[in-house]
């Protein structure tokens, strides 16, 4: 995994304070790739039924994504933001069977 661990429990911790302690996230995509080099940070968050506390998705997801690049020193971030209810895309089957648990 290219993330230093620091790096990594910012991550969750951001998330959980934004999207509560239930919230799991995981990274994947090139960033779990040691041989590989460079790459933005793509992170994978499950969560419960968001409706009733964020009724935008889509902007919960960009205000956290770039919460986390400003911490991250400008590093791209990435987030597909997955809760109950939705169905399971390819790119959610993905992460979940190869994404690494922060």
């Amino acid at each position: 995994m290219r993330l230093a661990p620091e790096h990594a429990l910012l991550i969750k911790q951001q998330v959980q304070a934004v999207l509560g302690p239930g919230a799991q996230v995981r990274l994947f995509g090139s960033r779990t790739d040691d041989a590989a080099r460079g790459g933005d940070i793509d992170l994978h968050v499950s969560v419960g039924n968001l409706v009733p506390r964020y009724p935008s998705s889509v902007l919960t997801t960009a205000r956290l994504a770039a919460l986390l690049e400003r911490q991250l020193g400008g590093r791209k971030v990435d987030i597909r933001l997955w809760s109950e209810g939705q169905p399971l895309l390819p790119i959610d089957q993905v992460a979940l069977s190869q994404g690494i648990p922060l």
